[in-house]
């Protein structure tokens, strides 16, 4: 049976993506530190090793005794406004940590390497929909490590044939639809994580970064992509790759965005009531739009969409919230 380990599995998009492999048939282990993770939203079947990735040791004693086919690598800091101000952490966790994973995978002969990268890497302002060859220029440090790590694994393949595909998201949201896993983040940032939290009040208000953007609606314009698509586009990557398919670098993303007060409409609609959303000034490293073209990944592997609907998208994200905090 294929085995595949996947790096923060039990973090939001990589506890999707954990569930997607299961029900391909894979086994799995996941690694995650649990500082974000949550260690129940892990298929029960799965094995779970609570380890930072930046144990060398470990990382060669877990790959060597599992014999592992492919990484999936979720593992890393993912908040933008964080990594501005604190670059060293985003350096170390996104950079400095993949590059260890990355050497100690090749040491220990694994075939394949999947990488969680993002839209932040993109100029700002390059013409959209975004393909793959558009100018690469981060706003944040956020964007800049994960950059960094896709160099790095684009020369580890060269020189050792590691087969690498990595996967730039745009911005992932909504939850499993069959209730097993969603965004259990303490402290989330995401935008409809956040506005779920409120209209679930959890929270008691919220706050819209930036009213002045050069979009219909001044507010900013996101390519929202439903996180069991993307877990599903995981899947079919680690079967190319793992197929001897060549190495691969792809959007994920559905092509079209959605504002900021779009995506509370969206919401609103589903309560039948307003929320408390207050407007405030732009946070350093937010880009004004990211809408992807993903053409790339469908022509090379038949990755078909079922949840790209804004609506379904939020209904999904509060069935979730609703859930884990027993409304």
């Amino acid at each position: 049976m294929t085995k595949i380990l996947i790096t923060g599995g039990a973090g939001y998009i990589g506890s999707h993506a954990a569930w997607a492999c299961v029900d391909a048939g894979y086994e799995i282990v996941v690694l995650d530190n649990l500082s974000t993770g949550v260690a129940r939203n892990v298929p029960p079947n799965a094995t779970l090793i609570e380890i930072d990735i930046g144990d060398r040791a470990a990382l060669a004693t877990i790959l060597n005794s599992h014999k592992v086919d492919a990484i999936m690598h979720f593992a890393g800091s993912i908040v933008v406004p964080e990594s501005v101000v604190n670059p060293g952490l985003y350096y170390e966790n996104n950079t400095a940590k993949s590059l260890g994973l990355i050497q100690e995978a090749v040491k220990a002969g694994v075939k394949a390497f999947i990488f969680s990268s993002t839209a932040a890497v993109y100029a700002p302002g390059s013409a959209e929909p975004l393909t793959e060859t558009a100018p690469k220029a981060p706003l944040s440090p956020y964007g800049q490590s994960k950059l960094m790590t896709e160099l790095m694994l684009a020369d580890m393949s060269a020189a050792h044939g590691l087969s690498v595909g990595v996967l730039r998201y745009f911005n992932v949201a909504g939850a499993d639809p069959k209730g097993r896993t969603g965004q259990s983040t303490p402290n989330a940032t995401h935008l409809i994580k956040v506005a779920c939290e409120v209209a679930t009040g959890k929270r008691q208000s919220m706050e819209v970064y930036g009213t002045d953007y050069d979009t219909p609606d001044g507010t900013c314009v996101r390519d929202y992509i439903h996180v069991s698509d993307l877990a599903d586009a995981h899947v079919l990557l680690a079967q190319h790759l793992l197929a001897g398919g060549a190495n691969v670098t792809a959007n994920c993303g559905y092509g079209k965005g959605a504002s900021v007060l779009e995506v509370l409409a969206s919401l609103e609609k589903q309560l039948n009531h307003p929320i408390q959303a207050k407007m405030s000034p732009r946070r350093a490293g937010d880009a004004p739009s990211l809408v992807a073209n993903s053409a790339h990944l469908k022509s090379l592997m038949p990755w078909k969409p079922k949840y790209e609907n804004l609506d379904d998208i939020v209904a999904a994200a509060l069935a979730w919230e609703r859930k884990i905090q027993g409304r």
